[in-house]
């Protein structure tokens, strides 16, 4: 039996080799799916606000899109809901991300031998991606868990961790279920509350479905930064 992938946290990161998973599935790597596959041609992934404006001033024509302790910033064109991204306008358009939790754990992951973005709506198609890498044992990074604040303890990424990691080893895990159960938490709950203007109500149900696509989401670096992909 393959080895159990490790799950770790933003800050124990830094210093890991090899395939390195990051997950955020409520809702920064369900957005950027939905968004890539709305027809965006590609996502800069970035760690503060002020580099995603500059970014969107120093490219014409591309699309800011995130948040700011879940908050759609001023400036930015699109909050982080994969149902706004589903229908915004992105054909052939550079996207750049910024979330709280997400794109800080990609930005973190500096030493990735390979990286990839995750959540369930792409789970089968990155586990295939990870086992096809064959570096052997991933690092999965638990972007929602915030080591100073004992409520959030990261269980969606955590529950979507697992699930990838399962089908890496070949096993068959109940989707229907981690989909519930994911909806079903803390996490969820907070997201949902944000209110108009930062979160749809059918956000979490676009990021609870599993499998929605059949690509993975790779990050590698160019000369504009961490440009994540669908492949």
């Amino acid at each position: 039996m393959a080895a159990i992938g490790r799950q770790v946290g933003t800050h124990q990161v830094a210093e890991m080799t090899g395939p390195v998973v990051v997950i955020d599935v409520i809702r920064a790597f369900s957005t950027a799916a939905y968004a890539l596959a709305a027809g965006a041609r590609c996502i800069y992934l970035v760690s503060t606000v002020a580099e995603a404006l500059a970014f969107k001033a120093a490219h014409p024509g591309s699309v800011a899109m995130g948040e700011d302790h879940g908050l759609r910033p001023d400036g930015f064109d699109l909050p982080n809901s994969p149902v706004q991204a589903e229908a915004a306008d992105l054909r052939d358009r550079v996207v750049v991300q910024r979330t709280s939790a997400g794109t800080q754990g990609v930005v973190a992951a500096r030493n990735a031998t390979r990286l990839w973005c995750a959540g369930l709506v792409c789970a089968s198609a990155t586990a295939a991606a990870v086992d096809r890498a064959g570096l052997g044992e991933p690092s999965y990074v638990i972007t929602g868990w915030f080591t100073d604040r004992p409520d959030r303890p990261g269980t969606d990424d955590r529950l979507t961790a697992a699930h990838i990691e399962a089908l890496r080893r070949g096993e068959e895990p109940d989707a229907a279920a981690v989909a519930r159960t994911v909806a079903g938490t803390d996490e969820a709950v907070r997201t949902l509350a944000l209110g108009a203007g930062h979160v749809d109500p059918r956000d979490i149900e676009y990021a609870t479905a599993v499998d929605r696509f059949d690509f993975a989401m790779e990050v590698t670096r160019d000369g504009h930064g961490l440009r994540l992909d669908r492949t």
